[in-house]
């Protein structure tokens, strides 16, 4: 499956991330990349929302990581610092705990990732707009 979706605002970004988190399902992982700036930590935001997370959602670019408590606990993680998938912070672990996993900059721990996940790809297209590309292989 794949989705193109062109996104006006930062509400709609939103939104769509709430849309998302109302359909997440225990395991699920949400793989994110673009620019800085492009939406990211947004679209998270939204996911947080449809989860029932009431908690101010922001980027865990320091700490890799931040979890919150709704509906299914969200892992928000943030890789971009990381240069071996393979060290010591056993991410994978997080995959499999009944949560729902938020990856900024997946691609930097691209050999650990499940074999399923939803791939979320956001670029910026200027004047606030962005084409947020949906991809899944299930």
């Amino acid at each position: 499956m794949e989705k193109k979706i062109i996104i006006n605002d930062s509400e709609q970004m939103i939104l769509l991330g709430k849309k998302i988190g109302e359909l997440a399902f225990a395991n699920m992982v949400i793989t994110m990349e673009g620019d800085l700036g492009a939406g990211k930590t947004t679209m998270t935001k939204g996911i947080a929302l449809g989860l029932g997370i009431k908690e101010i959602v922001n980027s865990p670019t320091f700490t890799i990581m931040k979890t919150y408590k709704g509906k299914f606990d969200l892992y928000h993680l943030d890789v971009y610092r990381i240069n071996d998938p393979y060290s010591d912070f056993e991410l994978e672990e997080y995959f499999e705990n009944n949560g729902v996993c938020v990856i900024e900059w997946a691609s930097q721990i691209k050999p650990i990732l499940p074999d399923e996940f939803l791939e979320i790809i956001i670029t910026d297209l200027g004047n606030n707009k962005r084409q947020v590309m949906l991809r899944s292989d299930s």
